[in-house]
């Protein structure tokens, strides 16, 4: 992957089965989000497999990837500002048709208080509600979640993180990127570290929680 002459990620081998909560951590600028944007055909890859359920979708169009189940959260969220949060609620149901309103307020009560509220002014956690449950309205078979608790009260981000844990439960396979890497370890099943664009470890969430170098780089806690 590439942005103008830099290359951006180099030779990402990762596997997301089904029904796995799978996080990929790293430091800014390590190559996650254009890895999350390369699946989801956002930037051009020169990948030499992408495989998705069983098929290549290395040359598959954007608006193609969430009628197959393939649906991203991205970073800033991305709600639609000017319309209300059912108006953008419907948007998410729009590649697949139908959605279930009344569930998503089921898993986000707040949402539902606001319902007829313009989405630019919900607070900061609120539109991450939002942008998720946006995402949940196709019914998605593979949620790809990028920086969910970026700029987030602590509070609230518990709440993100306990909805997050809440969707892999139904089933949901997820595909986390993450700044808070304890939490995100502490939720996942496995984990990759990424730096400088290649895959530096790999590995079961709890191993990599007591790995040395995941502590000192990534959980602010010196080498043991």
């Amino acid at each position: 992957m590439h942005y103008g002459g830099i290359r951006a990620v180099k030779g990402v081998d990762l596997e997301v089965a089904e029904g796995e909560l799978v996080t990929l951590i790293g430091a800014n600028g390590a190559g996650k989000t254009s890895t999350l944007k390369a699946i989801c055909r956002l930037i051009a890859s020169r990948a030499k497999a992408l495989s998705y359920s069983g098929e290549d979708i290395s040359h598959s169009q954007v608006h193609e990837l969430p009628r197959r189940g393939l649906v991203m959260v991205p970073e800033g969220r991305g709600i639609f500002p000017q319309l209300t949060v059912e108006e953008n609620l419907a948007m998410g149901a729009y590649a697949r048709g139908g959605g279930d309103v009344e569930k998503q307020y089921a898993t986000f009560p707040r949402l539902k208080e606001r319902r007829l509220q313009v989405a630019g002014t919900l607070s900061g956690g609120e539109q991450q509600m939002l942008a998720i449950a946006r995402a949940l309205m196709s019914d998605p078979k593979l949620l790809l979640l990028d920086e969910p608790s970026m700029g987030l009260a602590p509070m609230m981000v518990a709440r993100i993180f306990e909805v997050v844990r809440e969707i892999a439960a139904r089933g949901v396979t997820i595909l986390l990127v993450e700044q808070n890497a304890r939490l995100a370890l502490e939720l996942a099943h496995r984990g990759y570290v990424m730096e400088t664009g290649e895959i530096s470890l790999a590995g079961k969430a709890a191993d990599l929680l007591n790995n040395p170098k995941v502590r000192e780089a990534y959980l602010g806690e010196g080498a043991v």
